[in-house]
């Protein structure tokens, strides 16, 4: 069973709840983390959460999220589930940005994170698991921008305010 790490405002630790009670319409504030990954061409892993996910199902995202586990940093845990969930080994990869968010989805589910925004690279294409990925593609940087721009509702909120963020601290990405 994964567990997720409640914490308060300040980010201190709070305890422990599983995952699966505690994405719902009062989601108690809990860790996570937010992951772009990059291939040597600037391109973009973009994944499509699985319509049977709980949370923003059907929706295009940025390669992985999700939760650090009790005593896990987020990058470990960006790691794990980025091996996990889609088959990849990255390099490089770094905590760029805090972020903090809440968001309701369609359903009334909630999702409330601090999510740091972390940034790294890999070369190979995914091997998804079902139930987690719909769909993967590499998106050009710049055109991700103005697509979520155009198309902003088949984006995941949190993409859409993390990849301008990611944006202003790296304006070199192209």
């Amino acid at each position: 069973m994964e567990y997720v790490v409640l914490v308060d405002q300040e980010n201190n630790e709070i305890g422990t709840a599983p995952k699966e009670t505690v994405h719902t319409h009062d989601t108690p504030l809990h860790r996570g983390f937010s992951a772009f990954i990059f291939n040597d061409k600037h391109q973009l892993l973009l994944t499509k959460r699985a319509s049977t996910k709980k949370t923003f199902p059907g929706v295009w995202t940025n390669t992985v999220c999700g939760h650090p586990g009790k005593g896990e940093t987020a990058t470990d845990a960006a790691r794990r589930r980025l091996e996990d969930e889609l088959g990849l080994v990255v390099r490089d990869l770094i905590e760029i940005s805090p972020y903090r968010y809440r968001f309701t989805d369609r359903n009334g589910i909630v999702e409330n994170e601090i999510c740091p925004i972390l940034m790294g690279y890999a070369n190979d294409n995914p091997t998804p698991q079902e139930g987690e990925v719909e769909q993967w593609k590499w998106m050009k940087w710049k055109e991700f921008l103005n697509d979520i721009e155009e198309h902003p509702d088949i984006y995941s909120p949190w993409a859409r305010e993390e990849a301008v963020i990611l944006q202003r601290i790296n304006p070199e990405l192209q």
